[in-house]
């Protein structure tokens, strides 16, 4: 496989469609529990503190005006995006938009790293031609490389944002494996005090196996990109662990990057499944209906 066709696999647009509803409503959700003060900032602009981006396309600073219209503007093109009818419209709005929105929720100096593979599905979605729409569109079986690549720009983001935390531990150490042989989990739990975490504390060993063993699948988590069927799974049940463990120790959740991970899965094959059971139930009713037929005949006969 050359690395063209590696980054471009054919993949059904139905996954697309899918992705397209999960994230759209996820971002409505995002504005409201996790970026929710953008809104906030936009009442004393004068406490904002612009990003890189920001400065780079120099944006205006948040306003009450402008953030307002920003929300509306984002929920109305999340709701149409996501019963997938205007796709590539409403998604050229929300992805702009998001970005925007992300950026003035984080210029007070804490960048969420967890938000690195939602942003960029969300620009990357709108590449995608959808041949069908509306309900139609979950069970178009339709493969498309530009399906393909735009799964594998989330699928790279996804796994990008635990390789780089792997490398930021290891920088912020000097270059050195001191992270995962500290007491940072410690630290983090007394930080943020828990009742799972606080029981922890008193098995200091077990917090050193739970960082060497986060910091060894964060460097191993490129292999993911290049397994196949149950080892991908495996995986991403692995990283979906350690998240469970994190929002039970630490209660910090990264659903802004779990959520991602269906990037990984085939969701195209929901709609084929449900016409499936659907036909085998009616299949079986006509069955029934039949057999009853057939008793009530002979009763009558005899």
């Amino acid at each position: 496989m050359s690395i063209a066709n590696w980054f471009t696999p054919t993949i059904a647009l139905a996954r697309i469609a899918w992705l397209r509803t999960i994230l759209y409503l996820f971002v409505i959700l995002d504005m409201h529990a996790f970026v929710r003060d953008t809104r906030d900032k936009g009442e004393h602009p004068g406490l904002y503190q612009p990003l890189l981006l920001a400065r780079l396309f120099d944006l205006p600073k948040p306003s009450v005006a402008n953030t307002t219209v920003l929300y509306v503007v984002l929920i109305v093109a999340c709701l149409i995006g996501a019963t997938n009818y205007f796709p590539r419209v409403a998604g050229w709005i929300v992805a702009p938009a998001f970005t925007w929105w992300v950026l003035i929720g984080m210029s007070d100096g804490k960048v969420d790293h967890d938000h690195l593979a939602l942003v960029i599905a969300l620009w990357v979605l709108p590449t995608v031609k959808a041949d069908s729409r509306g309900i139609t569109s979950y069970s178009d079986q339709t493969r498309s490389e530009a399906a393909g690549w735009a799964i594998r720009c989330i699928q790279i983001c996804v796994i990008a944002t635990y390789f780089l935390s792997a490398v930021a531990k290891l920088r912020s150490a000097g270059w050195a494996l001191s992270w995962p042989g500290s007491a940072v989990l410690t630290w983090a739990i007394v930080r943020r005090p828990h009742p799972v975490g606080e029981w922890l504390l008193h098995y200091p060993w077990v917090l050193h196996v739970m960082q060497w063993v986060g910091i060894i699948g964060e460097f191993c988590s490129p292999v993911i990109l290049w397994l196949k069927g149950r080892w991908q799974l495996f995986g991403a049940l692995f990283f979906l662990g350690f998240h469970a463990a994190n929002t039970a120790i630490l209660l910090i959740h990264f659903l802004p990057t779990v959520v991602c991970w269906l990037a990984f899965a085939p969701l195209e094959r929901i709609a084929p499944w449900f016409q499936a059971r659907r036909s085998d139930r009616d299949t079986g009713e006509a069955e029934d209906q039949a057999e009853h037929g057939r008793q009530a005949e002979q009763q009558a006969g005899a």
